[in-house]
């Protein structure tokens, strides 16, 4: 069992930016793909980026390409989402999951196929 944490939600003005970091309990969340989601007010969670085990493949939604980075560092079983150039739409519960395959070389962009999530960090963008 993995248990996820997030911390550094917060708010932040339109056009700022915000890191956020997921401490994950055991150290195979290092081999573990994983992947950052988000949900407004009233909407569905969606999928925000996805890494590999490595952190060398990545995907973001069209929403936040350009302006948001995914990265992990296996060493400190942490994982990160940078986000600038925050919008109002940016407004939203970020939630970080990992995926039990270790050593999967590729990243999984289902809500459907995470097996381990956080509990969510608030982040608003105000405008």
């Amino acid at each position: 069992q993995v248990h996820l944490v997030e911390s550094g939600g917060g708010l932040v003005q339109a056009g700022g930016s915000l890191r956020v970091s997921c401490a994950a309990s055991e150290r195979t969340f290092s081999s573990y793909p994983m992947g950052w989601f988000r949900q407004a007010p009233g909407k569905e969670r969606d999928i925000v980026a996805a890494t590999d085990w490595s952190g060398r493949s990545t995907y973001y939604a069209d929403s936040v390409k350009g302006r948001f980075t995914i990265s992990r560092d296996n060493a400190k079983n942490t994982a990160y989402l940078q986000m600038s150039m925050l919008k109002a739409e940016d407004t939203a519960v970020y939630y970080c999951a990992a995926k039990q395959r270790a050593g999967s070389p590729t990243y999984y962009i289902g809500e459907y196929e995470y097996n381990y999530w956080g509990q969510g960090t608030q982040v608003t963008v105000s405008s």
